[in-house]
């Protein structure tokens, strides 16, 4: 057995001149957002104040990247959420609860989609028909027929969309692409890819919007776009077929108390599940005491009536070049990571990764890499610095400070990859529906590829 690090491994440069070859193409997102001849600071509208529009692609982007670029106008239904949203940010500009008028008024170079995953479409399509490039949160949309009305605006217009898929950024996932990419398993077979959501994270799915489908298209489209979307970048085809099976047995309607809040309930004392929201000024700021005008509650009950959604999923995948993927999202696990394991003609790659667990904190990631009739090599990747491992510097770094920047392991990501990882979580969940399986090219016109997808 031999340990390696992130830095240096010892052939992958000599075994990897195709991709390295290939580190020059036109970045997408510099592409999507031409930039030459314009201002000196990127112009930006955001819509959507909630948690990741004012933290990550908020107050963030402002304090990271003032130098480069500005915000012209915020949007948001939730007028006195969008009141503390400008605040939160230190943004100064207009705000509007008129999202058509800030688009008219501002014309902005950018705008970043951060609403409710099934109005993305809304905004996405009116910013591509004003021209304007449109940086959108995952997941895309939450059906076919939204993404092809995407699809269908990004071809009418000259500007492109950007889908911010921050996993891709992370070190220890880049480097599984790069070893998958330089052969070191041979040829790619089979995917064992299994993910667990934690009884603190898992369950607060399940006290906010996305509990409903009709707004979240359940946790295949809002959580496993971003699993879906690292099979496909890591697989490099297109998925063909998907089955699945989901059940909802844990939260919602199978829970052994019920209220509407958290705050209020009679079963405080005793359900493992109550979360007093009041201990976070920041969230009773944001939501609690903008109830009034929406109806929203942050902190609503786990085990409320009208929780749709899945809770345990089970999905098989097979790709347009006989890749196979079985694929499974737990949301009450005692921790919280993935299990990833890469089945090859010349051996096997795995990792587990403790994204967080009560009983260690782990300060680097592992990978094990084991040849046919070989040794076994373990591959120690240390974490990257800010949120998602590293990814979300490394993702904003691109988008707001060099777009320009060379792009070797094809991490930027635009409207076709945001189709098709949105489109596996679709069709497992018609699947689930129906009870059959889905072929994807029946849900959108895209044309499918077998190898070399791109980015």
């Amino acid at each position: 057995m031999t340990n390696s690090t992130f830095q240096s491994r010892r052939d992958f440069i000599a075994k990897s001149g195709s991709l390295l070859a290939g580190s020059f193409f036109i970045h997408p997102i510099a592409q999507a957002l031409d930039l030459h001849d314009k201002p000196a600071k990127m112009r930006i509208a955001l819509v959507g104040t909630g948690v990741r529009g004012c933290s990550m692609f908020g107050k963030s982007v402002l304090e990271t990247y003032g130098d480069l670029v500005e915000f012209v106008g915020l949007s948001d239904k939730n007028p006195g959420r969008l009141a503390y949203g400008k605040k939160y940010i230190g943004a100064d500009c207009p705000t509007y609860v008129d999202f058509d008028q800030m688009l008219a008024e501002t014309q902005p170079d950018a705008l970043i989609v951060t609403t409710m995953d099934s109005t993305h479409h809304e905004f996405i399509i009116k910013g591509l028909q004003a021209g304007i490039n449109v940086i959108s949160e995952k997941p895309m949309t939450t059906d076919e027929f939204k993404c092809q009305a995407i699809l269908d605006a990004e071809r009418e217009s000259s500007k492109k969309l950007i889908v911010t898929f921050n996993y891709r950024y992370s070190p220890h996932r880049q480097r599984l692409y790069e070893l998958l990419r330089a052969g070191e398993i041979g040829d790619l077979t089979s995917v064992d890819f299994h993910w667990y959501l934690d009884i603190h994270h898992g369950a607060d799915y399940f006290r906010r919007w996305h509990r409903r489908k009709e707004f979240g298209g359940s946790l295949l489209v809002h959580k496993s776009t971003h699993h879906f979307d690292l099979l496909n970048w890591w697989i490099d085809s297109d998925p063909e077929e998907v089955y699945a099976f989901g059940e909802l047995e844990f939260y919602g309607k199978k829970g052994p108390y019920r209220h509407t809040t958290c705050r209020g309930c009679p079963h405080a004392g005793e359900c493992d599940f109550f979360w007093d929201i009041t201990k976070s000024q920041h969230l009773v700021n944001l939501y609690t005491e903008n109830e009034e005008y929406d109806g929203y509650h942050r902190d609503g009950c786990v085990f409320r009536d009208d929780v749709d959604i899945y809770d345990k999923m089970a999905v098989q995948i097979k790709y347009k070049n006989k890749v196979q993927v079985s694929y499974s999202l737990t949301t009450y696990s005692p921790y919280e990571g993935y299990r990833i394991a890469f089945n090859g003609t010349k051996g096997r790659l795995e990792a587990w990764i403790k994204e967080r667990q009560p009983w260690e904190e782990a300060s680097a990631d592992e990978i094990h890499l084991t040849k046919n009739f070989g040794e076994r090599e373990i591959i120690t990747i240390p974490h990257g610095g800010g949120g998602h491992g590293g990814g979300d510097t490394r993702l904003k770094d691109k988008v707001f400070k060099d777009p320009s920047m060379a792009d070797p392991w094809r991490q930027s990501a635009g409207s076709r990859d945001g189709a098709m990882s949105i489109l596996i979580g679709v069709a497992a969940r018609n699947s689930i529906e129906q009870s059959k399986p889905i072929k994807i090219q029946d849900l959108t016109d895209i044309e499918l590829k077998e190898t070399g997808r791109g980015a």
